[in-house]
């Protein structure tokens, strides 16, 4: 059996600097009922390294085989609450409406529900479109969040352009969350009826 590298290593110090960057984003996000640009500026930055750690745990951990139990447990759970609390905290600042946070959180929620419940039948694979999915999620908040800094020094032209590419990115995030968990669920449905047919030992 081979052994399992020690959980005491750089990508998950990076997954534990995520989630506790989580509280100083939405702190920055909330402040002054998030219309101070300045701040909506160090709430973007914040946002910004979160999703950056991201992408450099995963390749460290790939690369120098360092993939561990807690780093398969704690990345999601990184990923989720950070792009759960921008989605609630654009909905709070009324800069999102509240049908796109739902929308999401609870697609997330029942495939989290849906894949424990069918782990006894086998491991769901990945959905086709899931880094689709984070991509498009990741670039519409941030968008979002730059909304009220460039509104401060652009013209409203230029603004009227920015606020569009914001909805159709986001408006495709909650298209693709939605087919994405779809998907899943064909899956799940498959996974099962796959099992039960096959004979017992």
């Amino acid at each position: 059996m081979t052994q399992q590298p020690s959980p005491w290593n750089v990508p998950n110090a990076l997954t534990v600097f995520r989630i506790l960057l989580v509280p100083v984003f939405l702190w920055l996000l909330l402040a002054a009922d998030g219309l101070d640009p300045a701040l909506r500026l160090w709430a973007f930055g914040v946002f910004a390294l979160a999703m950056i750690t991201d992408k450099i745990d995963g390749d460290l951990a790939r690369k120098h085989n360092l993939v561990t139990d807690f780093g398969k447990i704690a990345d999601p759970i990184a990923d989720k609450a950070l792009l759960g609390a921008a989605l609630i905290g654009l909905a709070l600042v009324m800069q999102l409406p509240w049908w796109v946070p739902v929308t999401i959180l609870i697609r997330e929620l029942l495939i989290t529900v849906l894949r424990f419940a069918v782990i006894r039948f086998g491991v769901m694979p990945a959905s086709r479109g899931g880094k689709l999915k984070t991509v498009l999620q990741t670039a519409g908040i941030g968008l979002f969040l730059l909304l009220r800094p460039l509104d401060a020094v652009l013209g409203h032209d230029a603004m009227l352009i920015i606020t569009i590419a914001a909805w159709i990115v986001m408006v495709a995030a909650v298209v693709v969350t939605v087919v994405t968990g779809i998907d899943y669920i064909v899956k799940a449905v498959r996974l099962v009826r796959t099992a039960q047919r096959e004979p017992r030992g």
